[in-house]
């Protein structure tokens, strides 16, 4: 019997949402088959590996989750990753719809899974597939460019003043910048008036976990390239494809065990990029 989507969804027609219905369109059957092997729940991120061994990742939105206040009634709503062995894939999947906190990036994680496994089934439609790449460098920023990044990651920052590029850094805690970055910073609150400057706008997978990823990109202008970044984004762009220079910068994780025990160490991306799981990019064709 089919798995209904969730008529509840709290991100109607959203980019998880579109990605969800492009997977059980790809997968059908199979997707409802498909049950769940391991799920790690991570300081930095949440692992999710299906019984056919693909596995998706999404960043733990702790700052965001009644689960990480110590108290009785959390502690009963926390979903457990050892109960999630067996679970059906698609039922869990469903959580990235219509919850928050920790169920949301189980169910995102699941799906980014599932995400894997259907564009491993189908293969590249619209896209290509750059192996051993980073977004970053695939964006080619020129000097002469604006560039705004969403959230401070500290590489991008480093990228973009070695390029000499002028920049910004949309943030909500400027504590979370360095020194020399502090010129840069524009309040998070800013994003449409500071947006609409950027020829090439940088995102984290993030804005996916808390919803803001849709009203950042329609601040932006048409031409401007977007780059989505992350292990939080899907490996099936296809939700994405609208978006004229889109890029997106994910990683395809190629030693599920070992990334599971990593992210149960209190390991981050730093830990498992490249040897547990290669970055790739997808670009438009």
């Amino acid at each position: 019997m089919s798995v209904p989507r969730p008529k509840d969804s709290a991100v109607s027609a959203s980019y998880l949402e579109r990605t969800y219905d492009a997977v059980t369109g790809i997968l059908g059957a199979e997707a409802e088959a498909r049950t769940v092997g391991r799920a790690t729940l991570g300081l930095f991120f949440v692992a999710v590996t299906l019984d056919s061994g693909h596995t998706g990742l999404c960043a733990t939105p702790l700052k965001d989750i009644p689960e990480a206040v110590c108290c009785p009634s959390s502690a009963m709503a926390m979903p457990f990753p050892g109960k999630l062995r067996g679970m059906g894939a698609l039922r869990l999947a469903q959580e990235a719809l219509s919850h928050a906190g920790l169920r949301r990036a189980l169910g995102i994680a699941t799906l980014n899974a599932l995400a894997h496994l259907a564009a491993e089934r189908r293969g590249p439609q619209g896209y290509r597939v750059v192996e051993d790449a980073d977004a970053f460098d695939i964006a080619r920023i020129r000097p002469d460019e604006t560039a705004v990044v969403v959230g401070a990651f500290g590489p991008f920052l480093k990228a973009l003043r070695g390029i000499g590029a002028r920049h910004f850094v949309l943030e909500k805690d400027p504590a979370t910048l360095r020194p020399n970055e502090m010129e840069h910073f524009r309040p998070a609150e800013s994003y449409p008036r500071i947006v609409p400057q950027a020829d090439v706008l940088l995102i984290t997978g993030t804005t996916l976990v808390n919803d803001s990823l849709p009203g950042l990109i329609a601040c932006a202008r048409p031409e401007a390239r977007v780059v989505l970044v992350g292990p939080t984004v899907p490996m099936l762009p296809d939700a994405f494809l609208d978006r004229r220079g889109m890029i997106l910068g994910t990683v395809r994780v190629a030693d599920a065990d070992a990334l599971h025990e990593v992210l149960a160490q209190g390991g981050s991306g730093y830990h498992f990029f490249g040897k547990y799981a290669p970055k790739i990019v997808l670009a438009q064709d």
